[in-house]
């Protein structure tokens, strides 16, 4: 099946990561230099930024969710450079949909969750030639039908992580009737962004959905969560294919959340 410029633009706002197969490795980090020079959160001890390889230390990691296998972000998290809103105020969502933790971090680091589902004992193997066309689309959605999460920790000097998850929050009202972007050239449009209820782990927190428009493939829906935790940012996006060609309801995993929270403590 040929995918429009829109499906591809939904792939690769589930990180560049996701493919049918949905693989999953080990943890993969990230780190520059704070362009925060600013001052600000002077009337306060300024917040002092983690490394990479302390933020390694506190992500989630392989058999501390339990459904879930942890690994690293298939395909990595694409340059900061390379995915843009043509709007730069809806620019933090685009990037929190990739991946890319907003404002300028310190240091961050990016792991993948996929759901694993036990399988019926009774589900026997079924050959393609016996399906219909409705069977085998159904078996297609089935098994797809995996909750794909990013989790991203990004670390921040000073009042960084409140200001980058404001960021976020102002761009979710100011892009709420869609915004269109790309990613290294692969172009794709969001018809809708819609704030959600957030999981309330943190200190503050913004949760919102993002319909993405992929032609002839229908519509495909994006959820994402920022969490504040002191000077660190824990940035959640969860895609399942399957659920959003069914039309089924899916959020960001609370179980995936609440390992991350606990880590962070």
């Amino acid at each position: 099946m040929k995918r429009s410029s829109g499906g591809r633009l939904c792939a690769t706002a589930a990180v560049s990561a996701l493919s049918l197969a949905l693989v999953t490795g080990c943890g993969g980090d990230g780190s520059k230099d704070s362009g925060d020079t600013s001052g600000k959160g002077a009337a306060k001890p300024a917040a002092k930024a983690l490394s990479a390889a302390e933020l390694q230390k506190r992500i989630i990691a392989r058999g501390e969710v339990p459904g879930y296998e942890v690994g690293s972000v298939k395909g990595g998290i694409p340059a900061e450079r390379e995915v843009k809103a043509d709007d730069a105020k809806c620019d933090p969502l685009l990037h929190t949909l990739t991946g890319i933790a907003p404002g300028d971090p310190a240091a961050n680091t990016s792991r993948m969750a996929t759901e694993q589902k036990k399988k019926d004992p009774t589900d026997a193997p079924t050959s393609l030639d016996d399906m219909t066309d409705g069977k085998f689309e159904d078996a297609i959605k089935q098994s797809m039908d995996l909750d794909v999460t990013v989790v991203t920790l990004a670390s921040y000097e000073g009042d960084g992580a409140e200001r980058a998850l404001k960021s976020v929050s102002d761009a979710v009202k100011a892009c709420a009737s869609g915004f269109s972007g790309e990613q290294d050239g692969d172009k794709g449009k969001f018809t809708k962004v819609a704030e959600e209820k957030s999981a309330g782990t943190g200190e503050e927190s913004v949760a919102f959905t993002a319909t993405n428009d992929a032609g002839d493939d229908g519509v495909m829906p994006l959820h994402a969560e920022v969490v504040r935790h002191g000077s660190v940012l824990a940035i959640y996006t969860t895609v399942n294919i399957g659920a959003g060609m069914a039309k089924k309801p899916y959020a960001v995993p609370a179980a995936v959340v609440k390992a991350q929270a606990a880590k962070l403590k």
